[in-house]
């Protein structure tokens, strides 16, 4: 097979003097005698369990996302963002530690009832890192590495938590699957009466302001439960009531419930909320100060809409992993930019690190990269992203335009940049180019914790397996 010409990292016009303009920011050259620029806030805002397409900047037809969309014009859209887990808590131990998950138990957890992990007080994180460089640091929202005596954003960096613990709550009554319930302003229940997603919102908005008052650089960790299940969206009240007066907890995952439409409105309430915060960073007089990131943890499920890829969450097909990713750097990113380099969730530490002017621990250094030169129109260096999920012994490997997938012992190579519905199997026709995948993953899986038989994970069926790979080679 004849390799096609590399795909151009960036797409974007004045690439150049966009670069020369963010190099000389991110080196802190200051004029002689010029007071040093402030450094710059963070808004971190991640969605739960959003597919690739679920924005309309990102192809959803169906409904539409005005506030997100406008955040995509302002800055760069990624198109090839991964996921480092197709799942929620493993995902965000790599955004937290910049390290792929594999390194602490708790990245072999999902969900977390069946065992008591989660994330040491020990480990450095974004908000412990940013902190020690005289960071304000909060969340908002969902936690979900460990639930309280010996687990606590609190304890792992952040100054405030105000949200849920656990991996899914009902938006209206936020009890947990076990029916317990799951809001919290730091190690306080709350009980407030109000739809998920306006009171993270309400809160969010309350943080920024109070910054607004405050010397010190923030960051703000403000992650959304939606559009995770349950389905209910705004005005479905007796949705919820339905759920809470059924006895089996499992229930909660509400497998008979939802539609389109109902996705579809949890998807406008999520933008419409989004807006208010970003309007409220305006009006604090910060947006000019601050990055501004949104993404999700892994892809969509059932009613997501996951681009032109295949699968969904839970699997290392391309909708399982494949992520919008939207950042707003004002002075770096360039409004409008749309790049095609493959980047995963856990560069975030060391890029938002590096942009406050501090260093990770050398003890618990990143597997991610710093993306500031990317974000500003440069190049991502060529890397290998990998991954592995505990169910049916899913394995996977990125390299440039090839993915070397590994699924109930059916394994494949991919030219997904050719063929993002991962259907053409090329091992055989690019027998070097698969073997040396394999190699490297097998390679890098040897630094990482080994799989834990007691550890719980859910995953996806034998019969949506089958659908997809048919009979086993």
């Amino acid at each position: 097979m004849k390799p096609a010409p590399p795909t151009p990292s960036l797409t974007m016009t004045r690439r150049s003097a966009l670069v020369g303009v963010a190099a000389t920011a991110m080196a802190g050259a200051v004029p002689s005698g010029a007071a040093a620029p402030r450094r710059p806030n963070v808004l971190f805002i991640m969605a739960d369990d959003m597919g690739y397409a679920d924005l309309s900047c990102y192809g959803r037809t169906e409904y539409a996302t005005p506030r997100i969309d406008a955040l995509a014009r302002e800055g760069l859209r990624f198109t090839h963002a991964y996921a480092n887990s197709p799942v929620c808590t493993a995902s965000r131990v790599a955004l937290i530690t910049g390290r792929y998950q594999y390194r602490l138990p708790i990245g072999l957890e999902e969900p977390l009832a069946s065992h008591p992990a989660g994330l040491p007080a020990a480990q450095p994180t974004l908000p412990s890192l940013l902190r020690g460089a005289g960071y304000a640091t909060a969340l908002v929202g969902k936690w979900h590495l460990g639930n309280l005596p010996d687990y606590d954003p609190l304890r792992s960096g952040y100054d405030r938590f105000w949200g849920i613990r656990t991996g899914g709550v009902d938006y209206y009554t936020h009890r947990a699957m076990s029916g317990s319930p799951d809001l919290w302003d730091g190690p306080t229940p709350v009980d407030q009466a109000g739809y998920l997603t306006d009171l993270l919102a309400d809160r969010a908005i309350a943080e920024i302001e109070g910054r607004a008052k405050d010397a010190r650089p923030w960051l703000l960790s403000l992650h959304f439960t939606a559009p995770h299940w349950p389905w209910e969206a705004p005005g479905d009240e007796a949705e919820s009531r339905r759920l809470a007066a059924l006895t089996d907890p499992e229930a909660l995952m509400d497998y008979d419930g939802g539609s389109a439409a109902t996705y579809a409105g949890i998807m406008e309430r999520l933008d419409l909320q989004v807006g208010r915060v970003l309007d409220a960073l305006a009006a604090s007089g910060q947006a000019d100060d601050t990055i501004v990131v949104f993404t999700s943890d892994n892809g969509g499920e059932r009613f997501s809409n996951n681009g032109p890829f295949s699968g969904r969450k839970t699997e290392l097909l391309e909708g399982g992993l494949r992520i919008p990713s939207i950042v707003r750097w004002p002075g770096v990113a360039l409004p409008g930019a749309i790049s095609n380099a493959q980047t995963m969730i856990m560069d975030w530490l060391p890029t938002l690190v590096a942009a406050a002017g501090a260093r990770p621990d050398p003890a618990s250094l990143p597997d991610g990269i710093d993306l500031r030169g990317v974000i500003a129109g440069g190049a991502a260096p060529e890397r290998t992203l990998f991954w592995r999920y505990k169910n049916h012994g899913q394995q996977a490997a990125r390299k440039g335009r090839w993915k070397y997938l590994k699924i109930e012992g059916n394994t494949f190579l991919f030219d997904v940049a050719a063929d993002p519905m991962e259907r053409a199997n090329l091992k055989n026709r690019e027998p070097a180019i698969y073997a040396a995948l394999v190699e490297e993953w097998n390679s890098w899986n040897k630094g990482m914790l080994p799989l834990d038989p007691a550890t719980y994970t859910h995953g996806i069926t034998g019969s949506q397996l089958a659908d997809h790979f048919g009979a086993k080679d």
